[in-house]
């Protein structure tokens, strides 16, 4: 699809906490005669003080960052810039968390093993107003449809088997029953489709329902 150019270059917000990416994208940025980098933050509480400052018309973030991860980083921009156009970088396409990205309110995914051949498209796309979602996590949100999601208590459970805990020290961790924990784990194996707790893991890692 060709785009007018814009008026005025297009702004654009590097988040990430490795320096030589944000170089990367920098670079490939600065070729581009319609768009330029303002700023650049290396995690989720430099981005909300970056965004004030520069206000971008498109913001990159990575979503695994230490301290405030990108969603979080996300919600906190758009509950005081409502309009603000995020796309968030992954390295991997678990449709958990993209989920979790998009209804927070992201304008698209990107998988940084795309950049080289999607990064262009997609700034122009994302500033048009439209979204853009790389196709590899367009395929894992679509085979995914319709499968019910782990709720906050069994991401919980799953989260403290995954640390190798038995029943009963989890249990004691989320100051349960082992009979409820044994009925969330039914529950889990049932919504991932999984043969044991093992099993549940690895697909909730995949998934990026839970991390290590």
């Amino acid at each position: 699809m060709d785009f007018p150019p814009p008026a005025a270059p297009i702004k654009v917000l590097l988040v990430d906490d490795h320096p030589l990416l944000r170089a990367g994208l920098a670079e490939a940025i600065a070729g581009q005669g319609d768009m330029r980098v303002v700023a650049e933050a290396g995690d989720g509480h430099e981005a909300l003080a970056a965004w004030e400052a520069s206000r971008p018309d498109v913001t990159i973030m990575d979503l695994a960052m230490p301290g405030m991860c990108g969603v979080e980083a996300l919600q906190s921009i758009r509950a005081r810039f409502p309009a603000a156009r995020i796309v968030m970088l992954t390295t991997f396409g678990g449709d958990a968390q993209v989920r979790r990205a998009l209804e927070a309110g992201a304008c698209g995914f990107l998988l940084k093993s795309s950049l080289r051949k999607e990064l262009v498209q997609m700034i122009r796309t994302v500033h048009e107003g439209q979204r853009y979602i790389s196709p590899e996590i367009a395929q894992q949100l679509a085979s995914h449809l319709g499968a019910s999601l782990l709720s906050e208590r069994e991401v919980e459970v799953l989260r403290c088997a995954a640390a190798g805990n038995a029943n009963k020290r989890i249990a004691s961790q989320l100051a349960i029953s082992e009979e409820t924990v044994k009925a969330h784990m039914r529950s889990i194996l049932a919504k991932l489709g999984a043969n044991d707790r093992t099993h549940a893991v690895t697909i909730a890692l995949k998934r990026g329902i839970i991390a290590l």
